[in-house]
């Protein structure tokens, strides 16, 4: 069986920016909320999946994944940062051969765009997704990486691993890779892209 990187969908920040009643990715957004969503899309790639989350959002990753696949947080935990979040994935999935980091508010992400960031991963340390030369999600790093990846904290994520080593941005058709929500206005616009034939969720 061949072995490929694990797909790490953080899903574990606070999302203070959001307005809503209700945290962000609990909200609806076509048939599911924008947690299935980036899971489901994550599992479609058919590569290995792991959603780092709090005991809140939980249940919702557990309809879809094994409970092995759902990594909890405790709230100490969760509240130290995105860098938390992936160095906890990272170090769940160690014997993986990279990791595709993807935070969840980024629903719209396409499974081809994660599969093409994993094959270009075979041959570079870091990838970078992009669209029309932004950069955008997911991140891929290989292996070699994983014990800069296991020591990151605090909110800054893998910005300073992926500003050290060269990295390959690879350019999709996908403006998914750019779109997250932090807003209730970034989820009406987002929610406005989705197919015509998908459900209409309730307004906030």
């Amino acid at each position: 069986m061949r072995l490929r990187p694990t797909i790490i969908l953080l899903a574990a920040g606070r999302g203070q920016r959001f307005e809503g009643d209700q945290h962000k990715l609990v909200q609806s957004f076509g048939a599911g909320t924008v947690l299935s969503t980036a899971i489901a899309h994550a599992v479609q790639s058919q590569l290995p999946v792991l959603v780092v989350t709090t005991a809140a959002l939980a249940p919702i990753a557990r309809q879809q994944l094994a409970t092995r696949d759902v990594l909890v947080l405790d709230a100490e935990d969760a509240a130290r940062g995105m860098g938390a979040s992936i160095a906890a994935g990272v170090a769940e999935r160690s014997g993986s051969t990279g990791w595709l980091l993807l935070p969840a508010d980024m629903p719209l992400v396409q499974p081809g765009s994660m599969l093409a960031v994993a094959s270009a991963l075979e041959q570079q340390a870091v990838v970078v997704a992009e669209h029309r030369g932004r950069s955008g999600h997911p991140v891929g790093f290989s292996a070699e990486l994983y014990s800069e990846l296991v020591k990151l904290q605090g909110d800054q994520g893998a910005r300073r691993i992926v500003a050290r080593y060269p990295a390959q941005g690879l350019d999709l058709a996908d403006p998914g890779v750019l779109l997250d929500i932090d807003t209730v206005a970034d989820l009406q616009a987002l929610r406005a892209m989705l197919p015509s034939n998908t459900p209409t969720p309730s307004e906030l």
